[in-house]
């Protein structure tokens, strides 16, 4: 492989494995919460609100650091940024009480909102418009395979060493991947866009107006309440309700999560990828049909006590996570390069808004009043609803370069 064509995948590769490192952070907590919820007493809503705090320091942070990114160096915020993070995450040995494990948890969330502002338009940058699903496929393992990591990582360690012995292991890979970037090069931007930069797709102003940016945004936040809800509360429904011991659950749902976010991140891509020269809303099209799909499955999922109850998890999950690469695609598709970032920072701030930062918390309270099983009745409304939002989208797709001659696009 030359140097120009290992360039792109080196990038791509440290990229992945900082975004790996993130999501092994969030889910530790998911894996050991019902230990804290012992050591310090607390609610089921308690518990809830410290996931929904770290997403809303992230949401809030995410707004600054945008367009940052889109005037400064990409690559210095992410360093700085994941420098930041890893620290903090190290100061889990300092955390005795609720209140400083919340505060720890809210100022990770911040130094992770730079990374994940900002990385996904430098992968943009780094391959061609219609490769651009495969590659988010590639990019987006990190929540699937990060996520289960982190399950598996917290199930295993934490009943045997204490819950705060996991995200020590989590901390120290992120100071030397983000070391390692500083000998990446940061590739030009919208090097390979091939739609003129209209005022919708150029300014703040006109990212208003956009309805392909919108209806993106809005899908995106009804399938984050519904995927954040489920990834919040599932190992404990299954221990709580469905009879599992803490260490099988986060195991068996660890499992589910890696091979299906795994299958599911690179089908979703490569899919949307593959219907791109018959459709311009390929992307939306499959996220839509996916989440559709998995309303009915995931009932099956909550509500079967027999053998069903896991094969309809693993299908539900794998639908969930099947439009993670295609919509975060037609999210980078939808604006020029110039804005691109400020543009993901305004979508993060809305789907955690409306998504996972209100959903761990009104499942918790719903827990508290009436079932755990019941609290699960919103994610499935939010699926349906994420649905019909793209369904409807679908008709301000714009079409992108199906090949990789300028100005040859879709129809």
């Amino acid at each position: 492989m030359t140097p120009t064509k290992l360039y792109p995948w080196t990038a791509l590769t440290l990229l992945t494995a900082l975004n790996l490192l993130n999501y092994i952070d969030r889910s530790v907590l998911f894996a050991v919460q019902p230990l804290v919820q012992a050591e310090f007493h607390l609610t089921n809503t308690q518990v809830g609100y410290l996931t929904s705090a770290f997403l809303g320091f992230y949401m809030i942070a995410a707004p600054f650091t945008g367009p940052l990114a889109d005037r400064y160096s990409r690559k210095v915020i992410i360093i700085l940024g994941a420098v930041f993070w890893s620290g903090l995450t190290l100061l889990t040995a300092a955390t005795h009480t609720y209140w400083e494990l919340l505060i720890r948890h809210t100022l990770v969330g911040v130094g992770e909102a730079t990374f994940v502002t900002i990385a996904p338009t430098f992968v943009a940058d780094l391959f061609p418009e219609n490769e651009r699903g495969r590659i988010f496929g590639v990019f987006y393992l990190a929540i699937p395979v990060g996520t289960a990591a982190g399950y598996l990582l917290g199930g295993k360690l934490g009943p045997h060493f204490g819950w705060r012995f996991p995200f020590y292991i989590a901390a120290f890979p992120g100071f030397l991947l983000a070391l390692s970037l500083l000998f990446i090069p940061e590739p030009p931007r919208g090097q390979f866009d091939s739609l003129q930069e209209t005022p919708d797709r150029r300014t703040i102003r006109g990212l208003a107006r956009n309805p392909a940016f919108w209806a993106v945004t809005l899908g995106m936040s009804a399938g984050t309440f519904s995927l954040g809800g489920i990834q919040v509360w599932m190992p404990t429904f299954l221990s709580q309700v469905r009879g599992y011991t803490l260490e099988s659950a986060n195991l068996m749902f660890g499992k589910i999560v890696v091979v299906d976010g795994i299958l599911a991140s690179l089908a979703g891509g490569w899919l949307g990828d593959r219907l791109l020269s018959r459709m311009k809303s390929s992307y939306y099209f499959v996220s839509a049909i996916s989440m559709g799909l998995g309303v009915p499955v995931m009932i099956v999922a909550l509500f079967s006590k027999g053998p069903l109850m896991v094969p309809a998890i693993a299908v539900a999950a794998f639908l969930l996570l099947f439009n993670t690469s295609p919509l975060n695609t037609a999210l980078v598709n939808s604006v020029g390069a110039h804005i691109r970032a400020t543009a993901i920072a305004v979508n993060i701030f809305i789907f955690h808004l409306l998504g996972d930062v209100p959903s761990p918390t009104l499942m918790g309270y719903v827990a508290d009043r009436r079932s755990l099983q019941a609290a699960f009745i919103l994610p499935v409304i939010a699926m349906a609803v994420s649905s019909a939002i793209l369904f409807y989208g679908m008709r301000f797709a714009p079409p992108v370069r199906v090949d990789n001659q300028p100005g040859s696009v879709s129809g």
